[in-house]
């Protein structure tokens, strides 16, 4: 089970109102009959390609997932959605057009894109165009009028941004930073593009600094061009990078490991790390315990920290014996807090010892964090010590909710009242699992919030008639949510609450149920839960889980966070719809529940996924002594492993230390998410506050542990 979704096409009602948004299918089915104009037409007007002369124009109809239509508790007339959308000529060359594209169809794409203007999609095959001529110019190069007129034509729209910064990044590829300059900024931003634009700065004068290229950088290739450049200006150096090489060394970015090693070594010593990074402890053996030179020294702290990959234990043993009294302390310290690191992912009592042993030393944020958990995990846990690593944190880490309410907890505990009230107070407003948490120190239930003004008619009208929200509905209609979200994502910046939820209202009529979720969670000041914590399927998934007396409300946190409510979701990993079962999951349940129908390919379907997911939700459950906590960490990461990290305390934890604990990323928040919404959702339920603390319970070791449970 995974959070991971990739584009598919979103859900329809089987309600077959008049007013019903046209489907993906609908709209697939109704364009057929004008594709073959639309193929004669680019046959008669247009040169093909010799490779592509009997390449099919014809996209594949893709059939309409159905769902119920959800309960929706606000004036009718604020419930329109789009009027449906009509199949015209000029519709049929957007979606052949994209079909051209995606088989690589130049030709026919640019016959395409005149018979597609008049579509509001029109713009669609026009940057599909132009983007490919800019990164595969013709002949007479880069069509520099044509990508300025789609940029000033198209004004604030999410492809004329796109462009912009597509075209930003082929000028600074070919070296052209004067356009480069003009074209900066970005809307849409991202790493790459805020390295070309600096880069493009740093070579038309305007000098860059270490300090201004540390603070964009992500691996990539404008990013490494910008730092080739500033290294052969001695602008970056050892100081700014030897901090960044042991971080991507830590996080076993070994690609970007060894270009930051050609910028720092000479190339003697870039061998030695291509070898040693081979056999760390092959090399070490034969090297002198007193290395001289700056560089051996790194060297040899790397194949010390890299030997903690193999065996953590004979690692600190080899180190203590071979290398301890030898190293620079400042080397050692580093060495000793990977080995921290490895202990702790691997729930391993030794990791708060060496935590210590390496002091308050720079870490990462992700090391800095596990630093904290190993020290959670401890029978006595020694708060002074959390507070001190808390306090040592980056600000930015040290503002996230967690380690707000950690250190907290340390300062009531060490009978600093006041600070940890007023701590918990600045997140306890937060509808998160640590907001939730802090609320409780301060003595609240957890509650919904009052409901805000209903959306009027003319606020709704608003968004109906907003371009950008237009084109995202219809992309989705299509089934083009690779499309679609960024489309919409980028229309609600600087909207206001009102906005965003009058456009989570279009999304709930459109039945875009994710868009609605998270559109709702960007407000700030007026919080609409049935947005936020939408309950759709009028009532079918709660059906599903009370035939089988599991908690409704945890079950629809469960898929608010697995799927968002998408019914044909698919994860990276091949877990399908609401509830995203995995394959061989789906088939094991079916089979223990005796359901004689079941096949791979209904796996989307609405009543199998939720039959199947709350009967192994519930068969999980069982499994790990009624904790939904547990459950919640099984049916994300399997079973076995909720088992597996039980038995590494020594003694009862709090569910909420057991929950920041979790070794994997993913599970850690997904836990703390399902957790969450389920609280909110069992206060709409119920109309009763909830508590969090309750919910998570506690966890007592049982030993060694065995389940059955695939």
């Amino acid at each position: 089970m995974t959070q991971t979704l990739q584009p598919r096409r979103y859900q329809k009602s089987l309600r077959q109102a008049a007013s019903r948004p046209a489907s993906a299918s609908d709209v697939s089915s109704g364009l057929r009959r004008w594709l073959p104009l639309v193929a004669l037409f680019t046959a008669a007007c247009a040169p093909v390609d010799a490779q592509q002369r009997s390449a099919a124009v014809n996209p594949q109809p893709q059939p309409a997932v159905q769902a119920t239509q959800p309960v929706i508790a606000v004036p009718p007339a604020v419930l329109a959605g789009l009027p449906p959308t009509s199949d015209t000529p000029a519709l049929a060359a957007v979606v052949a057009a994209r079909e051209a594209m995606n088989r690589k169809q130049w030709s026919i794409l640019g016959a395409l894109v005149p018979q597609a203007k008049a579509d509001p999609l029109g713009m669609y095959p026009e940057y599909w165009l132009l983007r490919y001529q800019l990164w595969t110019p013709p002949a007479t190069g880069r069509p520099t009028a044509a990508l300025q007129k789609f940029i000033s034509s198209n004004g604030d729209a999410y492809l004329a941004d796109r462009l912009r910064g597509d075209w930003l990044l082929a000028a600074a590829r070919s070296g052209d930073f004067e356009t480069v300059r003009k074209l900066a900024p970005v809307k849409n931003t991202n790493a790459q593009i805020e390295c070309a634009i600096l880069d493009g700065k740093h070579m038309t004068g305007q000098r860059a600094t270490a300090a201004q290229a540390m603070a964009v950088f992500a691996p990539g290739g404008a990013c490494w061009a910008l730092y080739d450049q500033l290294v052969a200006d001695r602008i970056l150096g050892w100081e700014q990078l030897e901090p960044q090489l042991r971080d991507a060394i830590e996080a076993n970015k070994t690609t970007d490991a060894r270009k930051l090693v050609q910028y720092m070594f000479e190339p003697r010593d870039v061998k030695t790390y291509d070898v040693l990074m081979k056999d760390p402890m092959k090399w070490l053996t034969r090297q002198d315990r007193l290395p001289v030179g700056r560089n051996e020294k790194e060297l040899v702290t790397i194949a010390l920290a890299r030997l903690a990959r193999s065996d953590v234990g004979v690692a600190d043993s080899y180190l203590r014996r071979e290398w301890a009294k030898s190293m620079a302390k400042s080397n050692l310290a580093w060495v000793r807090g990977q080995y921290a690191l490895v202990a702790a992912l691997n729930l391993d009592s030794r990791a708060d010892d060496w935590y210590r042993e390496a002091g308050h030393i720079r870490m990462t944020d992700y090391n800095s964090g596990w630093k904290v958990r190993a020290a959670l995990r401890q029978p006595k846990i020694d708060w002074k010590w959390v507070i001190e690593s808390i306090d040592e944190m980056p600000a930015a880490q040290q503002a996230e909710t967690s380690w707000v309410y950690w250190k907290a907890r340390g300062q009531a505990a060490r009978g600093n009242k006041e600070q940890a009230q007023a701590a918990y107070a600045s997140i306890a407003d937060r509808f998160d699992f640590y907001g939730q948490l802090a609320a409780e120190e301060l003595g609240r239930r957890i509650d919904v919030p009052p409901r805000p003004a209903p959306i009027s008619d003319r606020e709704i009208a608003e968004a109906r008639a907003n371009p950008g929200l237009q084109r995202a509905v219809l992309l989705f209609r299509l089934g083009w949510r690779a499309e679609a979200v960024p489309e919409w994502n980028f229309t609600l910046r600087g909207m206001s609450d009102r906005q965003l939820m009058a456009a989570a209202e279009l999304a709930r009529a459109e039945n875009i149920y994710d868009r609605v979720v998270n559109t709702s969670d960007r407000t700030e000041k007026e919080f609409d839960f049935s947005q936020r914590f939408i309950a759709p399927f009028e009532g079918r998934v709660t059906a599903k889980a009370n035939a089988i007396a599991l908690d409704p409300a945890w079950v629809y946190g469960l898929i608010r966070q697995e799927s968002r409510f998408i019914m044909d979701a698919r994860s990276h990993v091949g877990a399908s719809g609401l509830m995203q079962l995995m394959p061989a999951t789906a088939k094991w349940v079916a089979g223990k529940i005796g359901m004689t129908d079941f096949t791979p390919a209904s796996v989307n379907d609405f009543d199998t996924n939720t039959e199947l997911g709350t009967n192994y939700l519930n068969i999980v459950l069982r499994d790990l002594n009624g904790s939904q906590m547990l459950a919640s960490a099984g049916y994300n990461a399997g079973p076995r492993r909720p088992h597996n990290w039980r038995s590494t305390f020594t003694h009862p934890v709090e569910g909420a230390i057991f929950a920041e604990t979790i070794p994997f990323n993913e599970t850690r928040t997904y836990v703390k998410n399902v957790m969450s919404n389920a609280v909110y959702y069992a206060a709409m339920f119920s109309g009763q506050p909830q508590s969090l603390k309750e919910r998570l319970g506690s966890v007592v070791p049982l030993g060694a542990e065995r389940t059955t449970v695939p």
